[in-house]
């Protein structure tokens, strides 16, 4: 699920802590996109935990509830319910580790070495970063669509009425207040006030006001989640 830091709706990173089945640290407030593939994600928590990708597994958990095994490699760490503040188990035999080492992290030379880290498979078969072809169709692909998103955003004007669909949200309506970039945030995005207080900020984020609005009434999403049209304020009995 996107989150936006502050009170928007539009980023792709979630903060969580990592523990492991080792000993009682944690690593507190990791970001990490939720883009990232299960095995991507692994990758990661090698370089933090000490063990290895081929063989850890992961556990989600909320407080000390657990709230779902992380098992499917292809999967994207977004899919899961996972929510700023959880806590991310890592279970592992760690034979990287060291005892009475309250924090271990392996250098990025010494990940190098590794001949059984996720990093060794991808650079051995091509895969991910690794696979130039791949990575050149993903930078067009990013390319193309920024561009079809400018266009949009070029036809879109302040005032507009238009309709909002996102991820995990009841399609809401509303009217354009701002296009453009929001700071500290990549890409463009469209501040709309809603006619209901279905938002989550008053037309500001991280501290910087882009308009006016009731508080919950305002939101920043991405271009693609706008359609512009002609759709006039819904009409409700004040008793049913």
């Amino acid at each position: 699920m996107m989150q936006f830091t502050n009170g928007g709706e539009c980023s792709d990173m979630v903060t969580i802590n990592i523990s492991n089945s080792h000993n009682t640290t944690v690593s507190f407030e990791r970001k990490y996109s939720h883009s990232l593939t299960i095995c991507e994600f692994k990758a990661k928590l090698e370089t933090i935990t000490g063990g290895c990708a081929a063989t850890m597994q992961l556990e989600l958990y909320s407080g000390n509830r657990l709230i779902a095994k992380l098992d499917d490699n292809e999967r994207s760490l977004g899919s899961y319910a996972v929510e700023d503040g959880m806590r991310v188990h890592v279970i592992d035999n760690f034979q990287f580790m060291q005892e009475n080492v309250s924090k271990f992290e392996l250098s990025q030379e010494e990940y190098d070495k590794k001949t059984d880290s996720v990093r060794s498979f991808l650079r051995k078969n091509r895969l991910g970063k690794y696979n130039e072809e791949e990575m050149v169709k993903l930078e067009l692909e990013r390319k193309r669509q920024e561009e079809e998103d400018r266009q949009k955003l070029d036809e879109m004007a302040i005032g507009s009425r238009c309709r909002v669909t996102t991820k995990g949200q009841p399609v809401r309506l509303g009217t354009i207040m701002y296009k453009g970039p929001l700071d500290g945030k990549p890409g463009m995005f469209v501040g709309v006030r809603f006619d209901e207080p279905l938002g989550v900020n008053d037309g500001s984020a991280n501290g910087k006001r882009y308009f006016q609005c009731d508080p919950k009434y305002g939101s920043f999403v991405t271009v693609k989640a706008i359609e512009v049209g002609d759709f006039p304020p819904e009409e409700f009995d004040d008793e049913l």
